[in-house]
């Protein structure tokens, strides 16, 4: 006798097993109309599952956010018969959801082309609009393997035989075709709907090994209703439009060429914002951090006292000398830092001791994964090592996090998630070190949302901690709605043991220190590429490569543009002229596309009022201000924020000069 509670806390008890839809159609006819399928103790079930012990029971319709999983697994069955109805020859293979929608695996002699996707788009509405139920069926292993090998499905022969002993064998019909499955699935394929859209094909090695046939894979997107795929359509639109890539051309910034993979050309504009943000993070860490440098290169035997070699050996490259030693370009700063750690004797006293560095690491990462700034082989850190002992970690976590939301905050990253990730199942260290600094880590995550007032979200992801322990991940959404996972503050029991790193106790006793890894943009290079194209090469007057171009109007005003020039790059401004012998219109739209914030277009009359006319980008409306004036209000604005607020705490603070006058002729108060 199952008791099923719903989610208003009512109940009902059923005589014997109970199917999801029976207990729906008994409730209410309007809501089995709508139901699409059910939750079970929270894990979504086939509506027309059987459930025979007491649970928890959800009704999900459409609307539900869990449906969308299964709009977008539905919508890749239907996209699979489609294919097969057009082109029987066809083999299916796999066909799984991912993030903002799925894809599916064909093989076939001739790969599918987007000129293939209306044909096979019109074909999915009419196998959407049957609405034939989808409907499961359990088979022996032998007659599931049998059916596909009669049907020359040999790719689901193969996952037939890989599917462990024992487990149940799913096929899901949907009239007349089917597919091996493991489910769940909406109630038929008309709750599919037709917010869905073909985006790309690509290439892809069966099962991701190039010995293996290449198949045609068949990217789609699919969501609840139209507004949300016009939505999702939009954005990708507005992606594409502040690629950085793109926009890395047009600013004049950066670009890579085959004979350097992976790697950056940085050009003089592209520099000096790379410069730029290097010296914001340099001035946010004075007073707190010893900047180190470590070796780029080290002896294979550090890498195997490091752990780096069993773990990372295949991300690294390596270099053998004459002398047969084996060498490996760092891919992490963190083994030197320990080095550097150890180098003195160190007291409880020394602690906490914060060492940072902007090093320079290499990764081998494949050629296909490589993406502009984003995915790249060599990049720049903006690495930090913590080493403090256990009763110092929460305090130092709180510190970290602290600096790394105001960074965020300086760059206009105002919607942030801090995840902790858990102990993984294979890992270093006793269960009581795991159990103190996840106890620790659980304080700092609440006192996060707390101290922000709950506009910081936390979330915990169990099982997905590094190895040697448990971290925080900080997730950060661009402008349109992009998450970016950037910050990490990891906690590691390993690595200071591996290499006998101590420091000397109140109690005489040696010990090894807690080490917290720290990184805040993580990567400079992708942090770099995420600030284009959250900004959309708009950068706010503080970071843009270029501030202001001086254009004159008439070889008249050239003189006077000098002297315009000399005043801002005597301000601290970074300035360009362009005295060119073209039209200022034309000198505008090319400044323009370059993203440069400030022009200042210069005639005769300028020059003889000693005045400058003001056009900033993205406006068409201009402004006539005295030099002096402009040059002040330039500088104000180009103030970065963290010397903002330096200036701020300045002013409140009262000069020694000022106390002195405020007691002159006066006796002290007591």
């Amino acid at each position: 006798m199952p008791i099923l509670t719903f989610p208003d806390g009512a109940t009902r008890s059923f005589d014997g097993a109970v199917t999801g839809r029976t207990v729906v159609e008994g409730i209410a006819k309007s809501l089995a109309k709508r139901t699409v399928a059910m939750a079970i103790d929270g894990s979504v079930r086939d509506l027309d599952d059987t459930i025979e012990a007491d649970a928890r029971i959800e009704f999900l319709d459409r609307t539900d956010p869990r449906a969308l999983e299964l709009i977008r697994h539905d919508c890749a069955h239907v996209l699979a018969e489609a294919v097969q109805s057009l082109w029987p020859e066809t083999q299916v293979t796999i066909g799984p959801v991912i993030e903002n929608g799925f894809y599916y695996d064909f093989h076939r002699e001739t790969p599918f082309s987007p000129e293939d996707f209306p044909a096979i788009e019109a074909r999915m509405r009419e196998i959407i609009a049957r609405d034939a139920p989808f409907t499961k069926e359990i088979w022996a292993r032998d007659d599931v393997r049998t059916l596909f090998a009669e049907k020359g499905e040999h790719f689901k022969v193969e996952l037939v035989d890989a599917i462990p002993p024992g487990e149940d064998l799913r096929i899901y019909r949907q009239g007349e075709w089917f597919d091996l499955c493991r489910g769940p699935h909406m109630t038929s394929t008309g709750r599919v709907g037709t917010a869905f859209k073909l985006m790309k094909v690509a290439g892809a090695y069966w099962r991701g090994d190039s010995t293996k046939p290449m198949l045609s894979r068949i990217y789609a997107t699919a969501w609840a209703n139209q507004a949300d795929l016009d939505a999702y359509l939009n954005r990708l639109a507005e992606a594409e439009r502040r690629d950085h890539r793109k926009l890395g051309r047009e600013m004049d910034l950066f670009h890579f060429q085959e004979e350097g993979p992976g790697v950056v050309f940085w050009h003089p504009k592209g520099w000096t914002l790379f410069q730029s943000l290097i010296a914001y993070m340099r001035r946010r860490l004075k007073g707190d951090y010893a900047e180190v440098n470590a070796p780029q290169i080290l002896d294979k035997a550090l890498w195997e006292t490091s752990g780096h070699w069993d773990w990372y050996r295949e991300n690294m490259f390596v270099t053998k000398t004459e002398d047969d030693r084996v060498f490996a370009i760092k891919p992490m700063n963190c083994p030197g830092h320990v080095q550097i750690f150890k180098h003195g004797l160190k007291s409880y006293r020394d602690l906490p001791l914060r060492l940072a560095e902007f090093g320079s690491v290499s990764r081998y990462e494949p050629s296909g994964a490589l993406h502009g700034l984003m995915r790249v082989r060599a990049f720049t850190q903006d690495d930090a090592h913590v080493f403090c002992t256990e009763d110092q970690l929460a305090a130092e976590c709180l510190k970290i996090n602290d600096l790394i939301l105001s960074t965020y905050a300086d760059f206009g990253f105002d919607e942030i998630v801090v995840k902790l990730s858990t102990r993984p199942e294979k890992r270093v260290g006793s269960d009581a070190l795991w159990d103190h600094a996840e106890e620790v880590m659980t304080r700092v995550l609440a006192q996060i949302e707390e101290q922000s007032g709950g506009r910081i979200k936390t979330a915990v992801n169990p099982g997905e901690g590094a190895f040697y322990g448990p971290k925080f991940e900080y997730v950060l959404r661009d402008a349109i709605g992009r998450d970016w996972q950037c910050g990490t503050t990891q906690v590691d029991f390993n690595l200071p043991e591996r290499f006998g790193a101590f420091y000397v106790d109140a109690d005489g006793q040696k010990k090894p220190p807690v080490m917290v890894h720290r990184a805040i943009c993580g990567s400079m290079e992708r942090f770099t590429g995420i600030l284009i194209e959250h900004f959309a090469g708009h950068f706010p007057l503080w970071l843009a490569p270029v501030q202001v171009v001086v254009a004159t109007i008439t070889g008249e005003a050239d003189a006077y543009a000098a002297k315009v020039v000399r005043a801002l790059e005597k301000a601290g401004l970074r300035v360009d002229a362009d005295l060119r012998n073209e039209k200022i219109n034309y000198k505008v739209r090319e400044h323009s596309l370059a993203k440069v914030p400030v022009l200042l277009a210069l005639g005769k009359r300028e020059a003889e009022e000693g005045t400058v006319s003001i056009r900033r980008l993205g406006s068409q409306q201009t402004r006539t201000l005295p030099l002096g004036e402009a040059v002040a209000s330039f500088v104000e604005e180009a103030t970065s924020p963290d010397r903002r607020r330096a200036d701020a705490v300045a002013e409140t603070v009262p000069s020694s000069e000022t106390v002195l006058d405020s007691h002159h002729g006066e006796s002290p108060v007591p």
